[in-house]
């Protein structure tokens, strides 16, 4: 599990979404999504299609650019 220092004087706010967006960078948040409700294996082959579109996507308009 990620963890974060809090520096000297800094509001528990900022701390708290620097700690999220480690999570998120981790991974961590997206597998508790997984993890929260049964997904059909039809709607888990769609949403993986869907991010391999977009990744390809966006790996051909690096390479055009």
């Amino acid at each position: 599990m990620p963890g974060i220092r809090v520096k000297e004087g800094e509001p528990f706010e900022k701390a708290l979404r620097r700690f999220t967006k480690t999570c998120e960078k981790a991974g961590i948040m997206s597998e508790i999504r997984k993890h929260q409700h049964f997904e059909k294996p039809s709607a888990r082959r769609k949403r993986k299609l869907n991010a391999a579109k977009r990744k390809n996507q966006k790996r051909m308009q690096q390479f055009q650019s």
